[in-house]
């Protein structure tokens, strides 16, 4: 491959960086002014990275993203990584000490994906492995991570989600989730009260890169037959302390 063939390749990933770091979709002007080129080149590269199905924008609109195609790219490589073996020991531990399965997950697109999940010894409920996506407005990692989002991205995706009712206690209403979003950021706790199963609850609590910023959530998931909600609350502290364990396997 050619220097100039380099130094193109180069910038394209570099504006997918810009992109996946960026707090929701930028403009044409964020990108240059992030990355430093002139304006033709990058609006000629995003071209580039639209037809190749790596960049998206909604009809119409000004801004862009990564598409669905990257983000499940950064799933594979997150749930196949060095570290991946370090963050299932910590999960592992977790459930070893809860009795309860534990799972990993983070923010890919309008879902959660699982990047990890440990089942405890009794026999499973539902089946769910790494790679599993969920709703977000119906789950405890899914509202606590969509709480964490900067308002303009929180809100795009409140307007656009499905708000389809899994079960009777399925928040389905914008007004309603909003208020619970606020709710969750305050307390920084997810819970699913049989949300999304019937019978099936969980309390979540982020994974912090830094004061204001999750990467990820920590999930403790159990039947209401075995144990109550408040059961599960009394395990916040063991979840927050695998989940500052954990952050650092995403800062490495």
């Amino acid at each position: 491959m050619s220097n100039q063939s380099n130094a193109a390749a180069v910038r394209a990933f570099r504006i997918l960086e810009i992109l996946s770091a960026a707090g929701g979709p930028l403009t044409l002007a964020d990108i240059v002014g992030e990355i430093g080129l002139p304006k033709q080149t990058v609006h000629r590269i995003l071209k580039q990275l639209e037809s190749a199905w790596l960049v998206t924008r909604a009809a119409g609109s000004r801004y862009y993203e990564c598409s669905t195609r990257v983000r499940q790219m950064a799933v594979n490589v997150l749930m196949q990584a060095g570290p991946a073996a370090a963050r299932h020991a910590i999960l592992q531990q977790l459930v070893e000490k809860l009795g309860e399965t534990c799972n990993l997950t983070m923010l890919s697109g309008d879902d959660i994906v699982y990047l990890d999940r440990v089942e405890t010894q009794w026999p499973p409920i539902v089946n769910l492995r790494p790679g599993s996506r969920v709703p977000l407005h119906c789950t405890a990692s899914g509202k606590l991570l969509l709480s964490f989002l900067p308002r303009m991205r929180r809100e795009r995706l409140i307007v656009n989600l499905p708000l389809r009712a899994q079960s009777e206690n399925t928040i389905t209403g914008i007004e309603a989730l909003r208020a619970e979003l606020a709710e969750t950021r305050r307390r920084r706790i997810g819970v699913n009260n049989q949300e999304n199963l019937q019978g099936m609850i969980a309390v979540a609590v982020p994974v912090m890169l830094d004061r204001n910023r999750a990467c990820a959530a920590i999930a403790v998931q159990a039947p209401l037959a075995r144990v109550t909600l408040d059961g599960l609350m009394a395990f916040i502290p063991d979840l927050r302390a695998a989940a500052e364990t954990m952050a650092k396997t995403f800062a490495e």
